[in-house]
């Protein structure tokens, strides 16, 4: 007995933004792209032509304002499709869906992107470009690259099997962060440079890098997802603007929009506005409809300088961006692979900090880290129900002489504390006691540094770890509490 077909469900009311080229199923809040922040527009999946990217486990939607489609309405759910068992829905679109799902034979899990059976002749170029692509793109290997391990048909279905990532998208860590540090924004940049570049090598154009095409795995990996999987760009009416005409606006190089064929150059660019985002929080500009983000991309001479956004930044990283994103291909970066080149030389051999931690507790359950402008607050959970704070801050000097500073709040530094306290200092092999003012009265706090450029995951591991050990033995013993 075959499954019911994919496209069984009812037409849904979406809205619809076009500089993003998505919809996103109702309700979104205020009517506004989560992505890019323009009002979007009503209009019905019916004419959606939505490629589908993979998203993360759990589902993110619900805290972007999108609703999605329930397992429970879902026809393929618990069902069989060739050799995949479909666990659960992950992603959905107008012309399909993805599945988190089990390859029965290899009993491994990944992600089943499925295309909706043809709404009519119109999709024939799409589906057989769709199965050439990923036919190209199963042929890519790199750790910057979602694997394709198989593109097929079976009862009248389009399918492309992929690696399952189970983090979540470069989108989605801007829609909960906004602007990211420079290192780790020059670090993700980096690492879709390397894969990008492998493709090029081979001959192949992406056509649509943007950040919800950009997965990060659980150790914060970037890797590249839906190569020549573009979706046509449309009008307000859903209706293809121009023939070839592929991308997300917001992304595309203005040769495109000029009707020149995508190349290496123009994904050089994307990945540049993908970069911009990163740094800012922002895109470099907003436009209310398509025709005037045509109207930008053919006359405007350059994007805004990342500088004026975050003045703080370097020449060589303002530089770095102005060069991908240059309006004329000619001046920019041949390729990705003299973009990873150039990322490379900017970032230098500094590790971003989130890749450092993720390295260093992704075996360790007693830690938990959150964002703090560029540093970041470590919570260590300790015996007795107990636990204690740690923070972790990059100092201001410049490259060379850059230091990593740790440190955790003991207490108020009490004058009767004083000969207890430099008698607790005295035991400790890791760290040491200091003065630091907090909310401008002097606490104790345990503190430690090391040289920012060369300093790895197990020191940063050690030295949370003891810190916040001796830091909370020092608040105990001198107050009783549990404050910090």
């Amino acid at each position: 007995m075959s499954n019911p077909p994919i496209d069984s469900l009812s037409t849904t009311l979406t809205l619809f933004c076009v500089g993003c080229n998505q919809r996103f199923l109702q309700p979104v809040k205020g009517g506004v792209c989560p992505n890019c922040g323009e009002r979007c527009i009503w209009n019905d999946t019916s004419t959606q032509e939505t490629i589908l990217t993979q998203v993360s486990e759990p589902p993110a939607e619900a805290s972007r304002g999108i609703a999605r489609v329930t397992d429970a309405e879902d026809p393929l759910i618990g069902r069989t499709l060739h050799v995949y068992q479909c666990i659960s829905l992950i992603g959905s679109g107008g012309m399909g869906r993805v599945y988190l799902a089990l390859h029965s034979d290899l009993q491994r899990r990944c992600a089943l992107k499925i295309l909706s059976p043809k709404h009519g002749p119109a999709d024939d170029e799409y589906i057989e470009r769709f199965v050439q692509e990923g036919r190209a793109a199963a042929a890519l290997v790199h750790p910057n690259i979602v694997t394709v391990h198989a593109v097929g048909q079976v009862e009248g279905t389009h399918f492309l099997e992929m690696e399952f990532i189970s983090g979540r998208s470069l989108q989605e860590l801007i829609n909960d962060q906004g602007a990211l540090p420079v290192t780790r924004s020059l670090a993700l940049a980096s690492g879709a440079a390397d894969g990008l570049a492998a493709a090029h090598r081979e001959g192949i154009i992406h056509r649509d890098i943007k950040p919800d095409n950009l997965m990060l795995t659980r150790r914060g990996i970037p890797k590249l997802s839906d190569f020549g999987l573009a979706k046509r760009v449309l009008n307000s009416q859903g209706r293809p603007v121009a023939e070839g005409l592929c991308g997300t606006p917001n992304f595309m190089a203005p040769e495109l929009f000029n009707g020149e064929p995508a190349g290496p150059a123009s994904d050089v660019y994307a990945l540049g506005i993908c970069l911009y985002l990163m740094l800012s929080g922002e895109l470099p500009y907003r436009a209310e409809s398509l025709a005037q983000l045509r109207f930008r991309g053919r006359n405007e001479t350059s994007i805004p300088n990342i500088r004026d956004k975050r003045p703080e930044l370097g020449l060589e990283v303002a530089s770095a961006v102005a060069a991908m994103t240059d309006p004329v291909p000619g001046n920019r970066p041949r390729d990705a692979v003299e973009v990873a080149q150039l990322l490379h030389a900017v970032l230098g051999h500094e590790r971003d900090l989130e890749s450092l931690l993720i390295e260093a507790f992704r075996h360790e359950t007693s830690v938990v880290w959150e964002r703090n402008g560029d540093g970041y607050i470590l919570t260590r959970t300790l015996p007795g129900n107990r636990s204690q704070r740690v923070f972790l801050e990059p100092s201001s000097h410049d490259v060379s002489d850059r230091l990593l500073l740790f440190y955790s709040i003991c207490c108020p530094a009490e004058p009767e504390y004083y000969e207890q306290a430099l008698r607790l200092n005295s035991a400790m092999l890791h760290g040491s006691l200091a003065l630091r003012e907090i909310d401008g009265q002097p606490h104790f706090v345990v503190v430690d540094t090391y040289p920012r450029a060369t300093v790895d995951p197990e020191e940063i591991r050690r030295t949370v770890l003891e810190i916040a050990h001796h830091a909370d033995n020092v608040e105990h013993l001198l107050t009783g509490l549990d404050r910090h």
